[in-house]
């Protein structure tokens, strides 16, 4: 560490203990500020620098328990370890899919449309990137469409940039639509207690009709650029590239990895009445099911096993999430979040439709600033503290969802998607992303989608 970055660490930790100790001042006792002032130091750290992470939080988490603001027992149990697990099984399965061919196997079977144009392409490109996000998660999705895309850019001698935007924009409005697009979805499911059929009904159209709204501001921003792909595509003809795109076949690899997808995805969908019938507790079978399939896989390929546990799993991110989410839920064990929470319903008079929004847009401009899951993991204790109050309902959580994924395509650095596709581009193509290039687009499907989202909720007795 350079002794630029040293200092600004120093700086960046005394903002954040001197925000502790203005709230000790304001209300909070010792160890509210102390575990407040430590999950600012965590949150800024990942904020400003990104790299080091994990440093901050392995630190904060030894100052919380040194200082005994929480003890070891209610800390790990508050590490979210459940949502780990299934995350590494998920990405164990998601492993083996890249693996078997997959992805490029989908992306060319939807390709396969007769005389392809501009217009249909688009179209193609927002449908499978919010299919694939809603199966899998937005990064896996987005890793392989930027693929396809640069591939087919470069065969029509088109700016891939355009469609790699739409693609993300896609993506992360996609992602909210299950419990399996997004960590946050899985987050929110295990502390709100939401099923994989709650998403299904509740969140999947929201996230629909903002893909409709998404649609309609990507082609009148892209218009040119659609314009001049057509030119190109009567220029060039559709068939060869189309021919190189759907010669991959469906090996046996490929055919029972998509049988192990299939059941895990048909047990994830039912988890609930399967529950019910066993007598189990709440989400035992989504989280179980992936480590079911994770397991079996394993010992299927018994060689591949170790690559799949060690590259395939995102080690990094996931014990990043698992100790902020622990920092998170320490706020709400010494009472912190209670005291934000009360002073939150008194500032909005008691308004649950005042509440609403500022979770709503609160999850939405916040999640263009910092990754999505950072905001998430802030408000998490906030809202239970609002339901332990006995201020609150469900349609908060759908608000933090969909504020959180829907205010991540506002700037480049709004949620992992957009990071990993802009990284591709500047690796592969050498297109260096610059800010307007993605920002009045990502504004105005951020900030449209979002008011559409807010006013469903507001007003639809259904969320009620």
């Amino acid at each position: 560490m350079s002794k630029k970055v040293a200092l600004k660490s120093v700086f960046l930790v005394l903002i954040s203990l001197t925000c502790g100790f203005l709230s000790y001042l304001h209300g909070l006792n010792s160890h509210q500020a102390l575990a407040f002032g430590i999950f600012l130091v965590s949150v800024m750290g990942a904020l400003f620098f990104w790299e080091f992470r994990l440093s901050f939080a392995f630190l904060g988490t030894a100052l919380l328990l040194v200082t005994k603001a929480i003890d070891l027992d209610n800390f790990l149990r508050l590490t979210t370890l459940e949502v780990v697990l299934f995350l590494a099984g998920m990405m164990i399965i998601v492993s083996l899919l890249k693996d078997a061919g997959f992805f490029a196997w989908l992306v060319s079977l939807i390709l396969r449309v007769p005389h392809l144009n501009a217009k249909k392409f688009t179209f193609i490109i927002v449908g499978i990137s919010a299919l694939l996000a809603c199966a899998v998660d937005e990064v896996t999705s987005i890793i392989f469409m930027v693929a396809a895309i640069l591939e087919i850019c470069d065969y029509y001698e088109v700016s891939p940039l355009p469609f790699v935007i739409i693609s993300v924009l896609a993506t992360n409005i996609g992602s909210a639509a299950t419990v399996l697009g997004n960590p946050i979805g899985i987050l929110i499911a295990t502390k709100a207690g939401l099923n994989f059929e709650d998403f299904l009904i509740k969140a999947l159209p929201l996230a629909f009709v903002s893909l409709v709204v998404a649609v309609g501001i990507i082609f009148f921003w892209f218009r040119k650029d659609i314009e001049r792909f057509d030119r190109h595509i009567k220029e060039y003809g559709a068939n060869d590239i189309l021919i190189r795109l759907i010669s991959i076949p469906m090996e046996r690899q490929l055919r029972i990895s998509l049988v192990i997808f299939g059941v895990t995805m048909v047990f994830i969908a039912l988890h609930h009445r399967i529950e019910v019938a066993l007598g189990l507790v709440p989400n035992t079978m989504l989280l179980i099911m992936p480590l079911i399939s994770a397991g079996g896989i394993m010992i299927w390929k018994p060689d591949k096993a170790r690559e799949y546990v060690e590259k395939g799993v995102e080690w990094w991110t996931l014990l990043f999430f698992m100790l902020l989410f622990a920092q998170a839920g320490t706020l709400k064990f010494t009472g912190a979040t209670d005291v934000f929470a009360e002073r939150l319903i008194g500032l909005v008079q008691n308004s649950h439709g005042l509440l609403l929004t500022l979770v709503v847009w609160g999850s939405s401009i916040g999640s263009s600033m910092l990754d999505n899951v950072i905001i998430v993991v802030t408000f998490i204790p906030i809202i239970k503290s609002f339901f332990a109050l006995g201020f609150g309902n469900e349609s908060l959580w759908w608000a933090l969802l969909l504020g959180g994924c829907l205010g991540g395509n506002i700037t480049m650095i709004g949620s992992t998607a957009n990071i990993v596709a802009i990284g591709i581009l500047e690796k592969e193509e050498r297109i260096r992303v610059r800010f307007k290039d993605w920002f009045g687009v990502g504004l105005d499907v951020g900030l449209s989608t979002t008011v559409v989202v807010w006013l469903l909720l507001m007003f639809l007795p259904f969320y009620k």
